[in-house]
């Protein structure tokens, strides 16, 4: 499915292809990164991925796993748009980009079906449909 994206202050805008579901991550880069107890992602090929609005400002980084990462994000507001491996000198191997569900329009479709980084779950997050709620603050 097409999906669109932008950052919270507009100068960021894209359109790419992905499946309709998401993984919601628990690693500790997701809480830090995100401030909240995990972040929902959705995958979409990297060719796939066209940006029609503004630069993106990159950040390179050593992951949990021990793997390099390139993440990509809006240099004035902050937003994080995705995250993906970063590439060797001289590599053009196809990637992924783990795009961040929370800068879509189609959010609402993108129902997460897995979890990842499990060790790092917050232990109250289950508790969520216990807790009082308000429609609007």
């Amino acid at each position: 499915m097409e999906v669109h994206g932008r950052c919270h202050c507009g100068q960021i805008e894209f359109v790419t292809q992905s499946e309709p579901r998401s993984v919601i991550c628990h690693c500790t880069d997701c809480q830090v990164m995100s401030g909240g107890p995990y972040r929902a992602i959705t995958q979409t090929s990297e060719d796939d991925f066209r940006l029609t609005k503004g630069v993106l400002k990159k950040y390179y980084k050593t992951g949990d796993s021990g793997n390099k990462r390139e993440l990509a994000f809006c240099g004035d507001c902050g937003s994080h748009i995705y995250a993906t491996s970063a590439l060797e000198d001289g590599s053009s191997a196809p990637r992924f980009l783990g795009i961040r569900v929370g800068v879509l329009r189609e959010m609402e479709k993108l129902k997460p079906v897995a979890q990842v980084w499990t060790d790092s779950k917050v232990s109250w997050i289950n508790e969520f449909d216990t807790l009082p709620g308000t429609p609007q603050q």
